[in-house]
């Protein structure tokens, strides 16, 4: 029996010009690099400048994906972009990215999950694909996030940064085994009860503005570990395979105090580990392509490589996904 999978193509990632450090931000408010890498491990974030846009750094990292597969912008008929910011209400941000690479056919729409983002982008594509209603996907995740920031909120601004991740997802027929490349299982997850812990407080229908990013951090970093562990267990439980089986562990890149435990619950080594919070900080749906693309142009990711992704953002949103690469 032959089945369609959606393997990776290519990846490809951008990030803004301008590198913000601790001590920059403490030069500014009450807080400290040490109090800062102690309870994130972020040293340094990317901060968009003028003229850098979500869908302006969506549309580098495209390019530097399609470059990476070998590839035309004609030859992709799928883009699903995730974002929680935006350039314009509407259209979707996808389809400016669409636009840019001079792509006029097929489909383009942007999801909106905050940080799972990309894990959502990654099973919504995957099920296209999976149709045969799409041959080629370009997946991205790309944010903004240091416009809807408070910068005089020590307790939120000193965790977020800018940047884009793509990759290209395409069709090919596999045998239906754990052998075959590409996305093998994905699981979903989402509960709106908990809004209030990790929200934005704006919006065009309800307060007619932007907002400011506001967080309950004790309270998410308390649900984060059970519902991604959970999640991952789904995956294992779906495939039969096992942490051990694991080559690569790319979690959201949010903070190093949740990466580490939930890592530990779930039996994962520290070497498997791919960390780019340090360098990065939280750059929501953008986080798992660009740890990706940092693991994949320094070699440690190679062809054939089981790499489990998961992720959980407000709402709360949050999945996972095992990828042959």
């Amino acid at each position: 029996m032959t089945i369609r999978r959606s393997t990776v193509a290519g990846i490809g990632h951008a990030l803004p010009k301008r590198v913000v450090t601790n001590a920059e931000l403490a030069a500014k408010i009450d807080t400290s690099d040490e109090w800062i890498i102690e309870r994130t491990g972020i040293r340094q974030r990317h901060i968009a400048g003028e003229g850098e846009t979500t869908a302006s750094l969506a549309t580098l990292a495209a390019q530097d994906a399609l470059s990476h597969a070998g590839l035309k912008a004609s030859d992709i008929d799928l883009i699903v972009l995730a974002t929680a910011t935006p350039d314009l209400t509407f259209p979707a941000t996808a389809t400016q990215v669409q636009a840019a690479l001079g792509i006029t056919q097929g489909a383009a729409f942007d999801v909106q999950a905050v940080c799972s983002g990309f894990v959502y982008a990654v099973a919504i594509a995957d099920k296209f694909l999976q149709s045969g209603s799409h041959q080629r996907a370009l997946v991205i995740g790309a944010e903004t996030f240091s416009r809807i920031l408070d910068w005089n909120d020590r307790t939120t601004c000193v965790l977020f940064g800018d940047g884009a991740g793509a990759v290209i997802l395409e069709a090919q027929e596999g045998h239906g085994g754990l052998t075959d490349r590409g996305v093998l299982t994905s699981h979903l997850r989402a509960d709106g009860r908990h809004k209030d812990k990790l929200f934005v407080d704006g919006g065009p229908s309800a307060t007619m503005t932007t907002g400011y990013l506001r967080m309950e951090g004790k309270e998410v970093f308390r649900h984060a570990v059970t519902f991604l562990a959970e999640t991952i267990e789904e995956s294992f439980r779906a495939t039969g395979l096992t942490a051990a089986d694991m080559d690569w562990f790319v979690p959201h890149q949010a903070n190093r105090r949740i990466i580490d435990a939930t890592a530990k619950k779930l039996g994962i080594g520290t070497e498997k580990v791919v960390l780019t919070v340090d360098r990065h900080g939280n750059t929501s749906a953008a986080s798992i392509p660009l740890a990706l693309a940092t693991a994949v142009g320094d070699g440690r990711i190679q062809k054939g490589q089981l790499v489990l992704i998961e992720a959980m953002g407000g709402g709360f949103t949050w999945g996972s996904a095992l990828i042959r690469w």
